[in-house]
């Protein structure tokens, strides 16, 4: 999880008057492509989009169905991001997906649900002992909504220690925990619980490598008449890599991630924000 930092609400000129600041504000468009076993739900790193009738969420907007072969798909998000000061963003968009089961080929693409949220420093390091706090928390609800709708709630609260004044190598820890709400009618999902350490390197040339590694404990769920999806605790892995300006906004970004579930899932995902405004 990381938060691209913006200009301060207030700036003086060479005159030393206080000028206002437009914040950054982005589209940060996500590019999925996944791959995971027949009869799987997982959640993985970062808010989970939903599902239908038909098919079920997978994160970053991926959809697959229960008790159908091997599922790939291609995902778009498209949150629209303001920083509104240095420790605080807020975010709201939509995303959709294209599916592909065994050999029928991809779907057309369709939009599957919008979210909402926001991501906040509680606490800044700032050079001191205790590291910066973080929290983030999200709503998800499919499109459409109705009786066999669902909505989502996921929330991160992540510790950051930078080992440097500059800030540039630190170490992760955090915790997530989402908990989906589906209709009465479609029976019901556990909540999904990660708890990870990691730690990041940023060179001088404002690459940035951030790795995590943690425990997914999910509790289960159940669809109709299908078969139980059984609750298990499983390793997770995640690998970002970000190229970064001076001001630490986000130029490009990809991130890996192997999610077992108990068998292991894939999710590749290339971010590539389009500015609107940026300090």
């Amino acid at each position: 999880m990381l938060i691209v930092p913006v200009a301060k609400a207030f700036a003086n000129d060479d005159d030393g008057v206080a000028n206002a600041s437009v914040p950054s504000i982005y589209l940060d468009l996500r590019t999925i492509y996944a791959q995971v076993p027949a009869g799987s739900l997982a959640f993985g790193f970062g808010h989970p989009t939903l599902f239908n009738t038909q098919t079920l969420a997978r994160p970053g907007g991926v959809t697959f169905p229960v008790g159908l072969p091997t599922a790939k798909s291609l995902n778009m998000d498209f949150p629209l991001t303001v920083d509104v000061t240095e420790s605080v963003s807020l975010y709201a968009g939509v995303s959709g997906s294209s599916t592909n089961f065994g050999s029928s080929g991809f779907s057309s693409f369709q939009i599957t649900n919008w979210s909402i949220g926001f991501q906040a420093d509680l606490y800044e390091q700032n050079g001191g002992s205790f590291p910066t706090v973080t929290v983030q928390s999200t709503i998800t609800q499919s499109i459409p909504n109705g009786p066999l709708g669902a909505t989502s709630f996921n929330n991160i609260l992540e510790f950051d220690y930078a080992l440097n004044s500059d800030e540039t190598r630190g170490i992760l820890s955090g915790v997530q925990y989402t908990q989906t709400d589906v209709g009465s009618a479609l029976g019901r999902i556990g909540p999904n619980t990660i708890a990870y350490v990691g730690g990041y390197y940023q060179w001088s040339n404002n690459w940035k490598f951030t790795g995590r590694l943690g425990v997914q404990s999910f509790e289960g769920a159940q669809f109709l008449t299908l078969t139980p999806i059984q609750s298990f605790t499983q390793p997770i892995v995640r690998f970002d890599l970000d190229r970064m300006d001076e001001n630490d906004n986000r130029l490009f970004g990809v991130t890996t991630e192997i999610i077992w579930s108990p068998k292991p899932a894939y999710q590749l995902t290339i971010r590539t924000p389009l500015y609107a405004a940026r300090k």
